[in-house]
């Protein structure tokens, strides 16, 4: 019960506020990203995390501290990620218009410094924020009520990409792979720091990749 509320508190208001449904192109905004970081971020991020203790205080994240497998992890989830993004863009590009299904929308990338110093932030708070909640928090305390691994990974796949609705229906698709990539990526390395940082990357990668 508590991860279903802990869901709709911090991620269901963002099936909406995350990008406009159906839009063509998201706009990068460096006040949107910086407010966003500050006061939406970083406090969830700080009650999850409050929550992954058992409420025993910050000091006792040094049990979560950085690894070698996360390195290890930021390895593989890195390129995997992208490369999921790559075939999932083909597939988008080669069948979109014959089955009539939209595209996803471009995301603008910052044409500052500063707005690339935003990005990375918030990227980073994002790349957290979510493997925090989606594979860190929900599949480990979904162990003891749902044993079967298959239907953990499924039914934190299934939040995860409610999350990207906003992207249209190959976001979603993109989403899904991209779930359940990373939860078996975790359950494999019990890695939280490595998810997290091949998640933010990506995401800069994206918005990046969009001036080229």
């Amino acid at each position: 019960m508590e991860a279903l509320i802990l869901y709709f508190v911090l991620f269901f208001p963002g099936v909406y506020s995350s990008g406009p449904l159906g839009a063509e192109t998201i706009p990068f905004s460096l006040l949107r990203e910086l407010s966003r970081t500050i006061t939406y971020s970083l406090p969830s991020l700080a009650l999850l995390w409050y929550l992954i203790t058992d409420k025993k205080g910050f000091s006792s994240l040094n049990e979560i501290k950085p690894r070698k497998p996360d390195l290890v992890s930021l390895g593989i989830g890195l390129p995997g990620l992208i490369i999921i993004s790559l075939i999932i863009s083909l597939l988008a590009y080669l069948f979109s218009q014959f089955l009539g299904i939209p595209t996803p929308p471009k995301v603008e990338g910052p044409a500052t410094v500063a707005g690339f110093i935003v990005l990375f932030f918030s990227c980073l708070g994002t790349g957290y924020l979510e493997e925090s909640y989606f594979r860190f928090y929900l599949l480990t305390r979904l162990e003891t009520a749902v044993p079967n691994i298959v239907l953990r990974i499924a039914a934190s796949t299934l939040l995860f990409s409610l999350c990207h609705a906003y992207e249209g229906p190959w976001g979603i698709l993109n989403s899904v792979l991209a779930g359940v990539f990373l939860s078996i990526l975790f359950l494999r390395y019990r890695s939280l720091h490595g998810i997290a940082w091949a998640h933010a990357a990506y995401n800069f990668f994206v918005y990046s990749m969009s001036l080229a």
